[in-house]
């Protein structure tokens, strides 16, 4: 007992090496909090004495302006604030299908480069060294040219059943909103749900018998059949918003503008090209052997990636596939570049009409560092569950 509290005592003495470490980091942190309130409270004296306003509550005041690309209705009545809201919901649009997309391309082009084929290897290679070399901005400026310069004009629209490709973007249909939908989306998410515990259980039957099960093909005919078994309890709603050709324009259906189809082609094949080399050196980075063992075992290729290399080489993949995912995200304030209404655009509106610069720049700041934090938080949950566990 007397050696525990000598030990509990010496703790809390300066000469524990915790303790110290404990002070000094919190006289770090209090010497950071007190720069940063004498930057914010210097700013702010500055900017009275020169008769400039501060402070967030011109949110709150009528925008004045129009945006033309949103999610949800706004026009020029309603609040900055809201105008803020849709330029964040154009950024993760835009951010959560980049990644989608620039993941199954950089996958497939990774997995490309080590195909046995020749010219599967040589296009792959191609692909990478070309698209990583030029700088995103201009590939955004040339998908952005080719889509508003190179595409037909109005009434003279490509049509690809109820499809259509112009000037003014791609026009697709929707379906009508009826409170069958509801179980649509319902049946949607009993089958993501039970397509995970599958995979859960295949896997786990797959360590301890050794023998695979699809973990792709089942899942997806689940989520299929719960989809369609909610429809059919839903009524089986079958009405379609079909786009059509107007006097000026494409009208009906849904459209995705030139200004998002060029971002999200510009940051998905851009991204893709670095995601692909991550992908390559994650599975070069897979001891020789373990194929080796594959081809003993009389796996095929493809049964030899998805089962014996991948699992392995995710450890190595997932850390620089969060950085890829992160430069994705703030790559998209280049937006600004083609017109496409993100949060940068909207800050840029705000602060030429209000002159809140600090705020306006505060606020980009605050959403580019949550969209950071909350995916490498995401990723790292992911990278330990994939982690190989040491035994």
């Amino acid at each position: 007992m007397p050696a525990k509290r000598r030990r509990g005592k010496s703790s809390w003495s300066w000469r524990s090496r915790a303790f110290r470490g404990l002070i000094y980091q919190v006289l770090a942190a209090a010497a950071v909090a007190g720069l940063a309130w004498f930057l914010w409270s210097n700013t702010l004296h500055n900017m009275r004495v020169r008769g400039i306003q501060s402070g967030f509550d011109f949110l709150g005041q009528q925008a004045g302006f129009t945006i033309g690309e949103s999610l949800f209705p706004f026009d020029s009545s309603e609040s900055y604030l809201k105008g803020f809201a849709v330029g964040l919901s154009n950024t993760l649009r835009v951010a959560l299908a980049g990644i989608v997309l620039a993941t199954f391309i950089g996958t497939v082009v990774g997995v490309g480069r080590f195909s046995r084929n020749l010219l599967v290897r040589s296009l792959c290679a191609g692909y990478v060294e070309c698209f990583r070399n030029i700088p995103v901005l201009l590939q955004l400026l040339v998908w952005y040219l080719v889509l508003t310069e190179y595409l037909p004009g109005v009434g003279e629209e490509w049509k690809a059943g109820p499809f259509f490709l112009s000037k003014g973007g791609l026009n697709f249909p929707i379906p009508i909103w009826s409170p069958g939908q509801a179980w649509t989306v319902a049946g949607l998410g009993v089958g993501l749900l039970l397509a995970w515990a599958w995979r859960r259980w295949a896997r786990r039957r797959f360590e301890a018998t050794g023998i695979p099960r699809s973990t792709f093909w089942t899942p997806l005919a689940l989520v299929i059949l719960c989809i369609l078994a909610g429809w059919t309890l839903g009524g089986a709603p079958t009405a379609l918003d079909i786009p059509k050709k107007g006097e000026f324009a494409v009208e009906n259906g849904g459209a995705l503008t030139p200004e998002f189809l060029a971002l999200l082609l510009g940051l998905s094949l851009y991204t893709a090209a670095f995601i692909a080399e991550v992908v390559r050196s994650g599975i070069s980075s897979v001891a020789a052997g373990q194929s080796e063992a594959a081809a003993a075992l009389g796996l095929d290729r493809r049964l030899e990636i998805r089962l014996v290399l991948m699992p392995q080489a995710l450890r190595v993949i997932i850390p620089p596939l969060t950085n890829q995912y992160l430069n994705l995200t703030k790559n998209s304030s280049l937006a600004v570049a083609i017109g496409y209404p993100d949060v940068v655009s909207i800050a840029n509106t705000s602060m030429n009409q209000t002159g809140r610069a600090v705020e306006c720049i505060a606020i980009i700041m605050a959403v580019y560092l949550t969209l950071s934090l909350t995916t490498s938080g995401l990723m790292n949950w992911y990278n330990a569950r994939v982690a190989i566990k040491e035994k």
